[in-house]
């Protein structure tokens, strides 16, 4: 079962436009939840960035964050989601192709769901990332389906054997194709701050709440390639990949290519987290 506007039905019956403004345009915004064990994590918090999203685009949400909420839970429920994701799009709708808002607008959304296990390895073992000129829009605050620069970057870190591509616009570390990234230096965590460089990560906020109450100190200041490349710890953050440890970077290994001890500590802090939204649901 898929979710179309406010209403769950089988995936055959969905039919979208040609004209769709998210098809032509990639007018429109989504997110991605995270579902463990049959519970949803962070999804006030999701579907807050998506009313922001919205507003930033001057788009009208077609229904209530209460009732989208309502919806997608019905939606995990009805296919059995155990280890999943819910992925949420709503673009501007149906319109005569013309660069400008449509004068009558009517949102399309689309919300379906999948398995996903963890990614227990990684998180144990750490991954392997490039960098890459950061070449996207100077909105990546909001999230919209405008992705090819992320599409672009991502593939490169493939085709190089990789699992991410850390992003550099004028010099400057700004986050992942996919991720939040992060940097230790002497027992400090470094991240870019939030602002329209960057995608202000629900699992973002959620590590720098854990690292402040684990008293590790945390500066939401810019830093350089070089300060990325001597770090004592990297690692990366997302909805999919939680907190993942960073242990070689452009081929050069980060530190002794082990995860890090402040890295396993806000792994531990996060694992805490999903655990205690399954104790508070059951």
């Amino acid at each position: 079962m898929i979710l179309v506007q406010d209403q769950l039905m089988d995936q055959s019956e969905l039919h979208i436009g040609m004209e769709d403004r998210g098809y032509q345009f990639g007018d429109g915004i989504y997110e991605v939840i995270r579902i463990y064990k049959g519970h949803f994590f962070g999804i006030e918090e999701h579907l807050t960035r998506l009313e922001r999203s919205a507003k930033e685009l001057q788009m009208s949400l077609p229904y209530s964050i209460d009732l989208l909420k309502q919806r997608l839970i019905e939606l995990a429920e009805v296919n059995s989601i155990h280890d999943g994701q819910v992925y949420l799009q709503i673009t501007r709708g149906v319109a005569e192709r013309t660069h400008h808002f449509p004068d009558n607008q009517k949102s399309m959304l689309v919300g379906y769901t999948k398995e996903a296990p963890r990614p227990l390895q990684k998180l144990r073992n750490g991954i392997s990332v490039i960098t890459t000129e950061d070449i996207r829009w100077l909105r990546c605050d909001i999230k919209s389906l405008n992705l090819l620069g992320n599409v672009l970057s991502k593939q490169k870190a493939k085709d190089a054997g990789c699992d991410e591509a850390i992003l550099i616009r004028e010099g400057t570390v700004t986050e992942g194709s996919s991720s939040n990234v992060f940097i230790v230096k002497d027992g400090v965590v470094k991240t870019h701050p939030a602002n329209n460089f960057i995608l202000n990560g629900i699992t973002r906020n959620v590590l720098l709440h854990l690292a402040h109450e684990a008293g590790v100190e945390v500066v939401e200041n810019t830093f350089d390639q070089s300060e990325l490349m001597n770090a004592d710890e990297v690692f990366i953050s997302s909805t999919t990949m939680e907190i993942t440890p960073v242990v070689s970077i452009n081929d050069k290994t980060v530190s002794n290519g082990l995860p890090g001890a402040i890295t396993q500590l806000l792994q531990a802090k996060f694992e805490q987290q999903i655990e205690k939204i399954q104790a508070v649901e059951n």
